[in-house]
């Protein structure tokens, strides 16, 4: 529910990251290579399954779904700087790790703009 007129354009800014953010997973499970001898279905399910929970809250821009989405990215931000530093730079986790920074970032900018207007 958006509270304000403003609001929108966060709530559009946050549906855009949160959406590259879930393409980046998946393309990430097949590029370079998926890994050997585990199942392409596991990997997904535990890469999106966490992140796919909040689609709903954060397509209908419910403020409490925001907040839960920005503390369960700060899993998948630590994930992607643990990425980036092991793989000394390598493209796919610093593009995540820039990613999950901005959704963290926009979700709760969005959450500061959409507050409810007391009466």
């Amino acid at each position: 529910m958006l509270h304000n007129p403003k609001a929108r354009n966060t709530a559009r800014a946050t549906i855009g990251l949160y959406l590259a953010v879930l393409a980046t997973l998946l393309v990430t499970t097949f590029y370079p290579t998926p890994v050997a001898g585990v199942s392409v279905a596991l990997i997904l399910s535990v890469k999106l399954i966490p992140l796919l929970a909040f689609a709903v809250p954060v397509f209908r821009g419910h403020n409490r779904g925001y907040i839960w989405l920005a503390f369960v990215v700060i899993f998948y931000f630590t994930e992607a700087v643990v990425s980036a530093w092991l793989s000394q730079g390598a493209a796919a986790p610093v593009i995540l790790t820039v990613l999950t920074f901005l959704l963290f970032t926009v979700a709760l900018v969005h959450l500061k703009v959409n507050r409810p207007v007391a009466h």
